[in-house]
């Protein structure tokens, strides 16, 4: 039975295992928590290759077999201040999400994220993307995020629009592995 008019609905939960959020790092005091992901990260990018292909363009096998020093070096450039990596992660330890914050400068930044596939369409991606943007003000002092989607992508426009982003015009095949799209601009609350 539908509730009448003016009832309050309440939002059904999403569906997924508890989880943390940690931020990948080469910083002396969160070695433990960047050496742990490492092989985790690389699980979830290659048992969701296929699904990720589907939407956007395959990083191709060479991210695969030179994956140690190109995670190596994202945590270099995260150590020096230019981006930042977050991944969401199961109680069983097993990566849910990436969520990464890239070319920060100026209090702005383009925001990335993948999730797997075994939690697709459960609103993972939303909330997750909801909390980065108040990590991002409160954590790393950000006032806009920048994300740009493929124009067939649309699970990755509807997650923006949720999280509060809003078209802001076309973005070129250069920005996305070769597609046509949109960039989208989420200006931060402190």
């Amino acid at each position: 039975m539908c509730p009448g008019p003016g009832a309050v609905r309440h939002r059904r939960k999403p569906r997924w295992p508890q989880r943390t959020i940690w931020v990948e790092s080469r910083d002396a005091r969160a070695e433990a928590a960047a050496s742990r992901p490492r092989p985790a990260v690389l699980a979830f990018e290659l048992a969701n290759r296929a699904y990720f292909a589907a939407s956007i363009p395959d990083r191709g096998d060479d991210y695969f077999d030179r994956f140690t020093d190109g995670y190596s070096a994202l945590l270099a450039e995260q150590e020096a201040g230019v981006c930042v990596f977050y991944a969401l992660v199961a109680e069983d330890g097993s990566v849910l999400g990436r969520f990464n914050l890239y070319d920060l400068e100026d209090g702005t930044a383009r925001l990335g994220y993948r999730v797997a596939e075994r939690v697709a369409g459960r609103g993972v991606a939303t909330a997750a993307v909801r909390e980065l943007c108040r990590t991002a003000t409160a954590r790393h002092g950000l006032r806009t995020l920048r994300a740009a989607t493929s124009h067939e992508n649309a699970a990755s426009r509807k997650v923006l629009t949720k999280a509060g982003f809003v078209p802001v015009g076309p973005a070129a095949p250069a920005d996305l592995g070769g597609k046509t799209g949109t960039w989208y601009r989420h200006d931060l609350q402190p």
